[in-house]
């Protein structure tokens, strides 16, 4: 018998977790990140609180004893410790910190407004950590002309159809491994985003070729039965994974002499989102719909503005050739 998802869980955190799946539909990843970061809380509170009188490490310390009475005696003081904990002794960065902040935040609001099961929010003024923002890593255009003009090998065709989705589309990973033939019409793509969210993306003539080219290779080649509507395949003929397009991708940027830099599949879609931006005037609002962004903030972290263009800006101004009064002096 199959062990039940999220077995080692008390109920309320797993009638949480299954909320997040079927009602708001999040993704079992999403769900799954959720779980780790609530989970990590449970045992500081276990290790906190005295729970547990065995003497185990702290990714092996049981949450069971984890019930609604102890949440009750959560207070905003032991999320502050609780947030010093895993910055010193399990040295969580600002980022990862303020993530599992969010998680604790949207659990008790749950308890708190969803189920009733508290009648005050702990954790309602906690909050988030202040991430320092930087510039996101993309692509210069000499350098993804670069990427496609190197890529080659026994699966040259899929590969260099997978990297130019990324490069024109800038569809996250998830969602290129779950496209299906069926989602592709004439210039359009169906895309399933996060949230179960479905968006359509429009495709432009060297997205339309390198399909037209794959899909062509992919069907001379067996396809396994339960996959035969996956799109892109591994090479034992199922449906690829997020980890091999991963390697795919890091495989190819090693061709190109561009893997020291840190570029990876994600750094495709900033490259994406970039190259519309600056090349392309898109509007934001409509940048945000492409990339299927439920927050125009997200979409503003995208586009950033290039040192050629702040250079540019400051050039245009018209009194940027005025010269200093000692020029003119000497011009008389």
């Amino acid at each position: 018998m199959a062990e039940q998802p999220y077995a080692d869980c008390p109920q309320i955190l797993r009638d949480y977790l299954f909320y997040l799946l079927t009602i708001k539909g999040r993704s079992s990843r999403t769900v799954d990140a959720y779980y780790i970061d609530i989970r990590t809380f449970f045992r500081f509170l276990v290790l906190h609180k005295n729970l547990s009188h065995a003497d185990l490490p702290f990714e092996e310390l049981p949450i069971h004893m984890v019930t609604l009475d102890i949440l009750k005696t959560v207070t905003l003081s032991d999320a502050y410790e609780y947030l010093h904990y895993i910055s010193t002794e399990r040295s969580n960065s600002a980022k990862t910190r303020s993530r599992k902040v969010s998680s604790l935040k949207s659990f008790f609001h749950y308890l708190c407004d969803k189920v009733h099961l508290l009648s005050q929010n702990p954790m309602a003024e906690l909050e988030v950590p202040s991430v320092k923002k930087s510039l996101p890593k993309y692509l210069t255009l000499e350098q993804c002309l670069s990427l496609l003009k190197n890529i080659d090998g026994e699966y040259k065709e899929r590969d260099y159809c997978i990297i130019t989705l990324f490069l024109n589309c800038g569809m996250r990973l998830s969602e290129l491994c779950g496209m299906n033939l069926t989602d592709i019409r004439e210039n359009t793509v169906r895309i399933l985003g996060k949230g179960n969210k479905e968006r359509i993306v429009y495709l432009n003539e060297a997205c339309k070729s390198a399909l037209d080219a794959y899909i062509e290779y992919r069907n001379s080649h067996p396809i396994a039965p339960q996959d035969r509507n996956a799109l892109f395949l591994n090479r034992n003929g199922r449906r690829i994974g997020t980890r091999r397009v991963e390697q795919i991708v890091d495989e190819q940027l090693r061709k190109a002499g561009l893997d020291q830099y840190g570029f990876s599949v994600h750094k495709l879609r900033h490259t994406a989102a970039t190259m519309m931006y600056q090349y392309g005037n898109v509007d934001i609002r409509v940048l945000q719909e492409i990339l299927g962004h439920a927050n125009l903030g997200t979409t503003q972290i995208y586009t950033h503005i290039s040192s050629d263009q702040m250079e540019q800006a400051v050039q245009s101004t018209p009194l940027s050739n005025l010269k200093t009064l000692d020029s003119k002096k000497n011009e008389k």
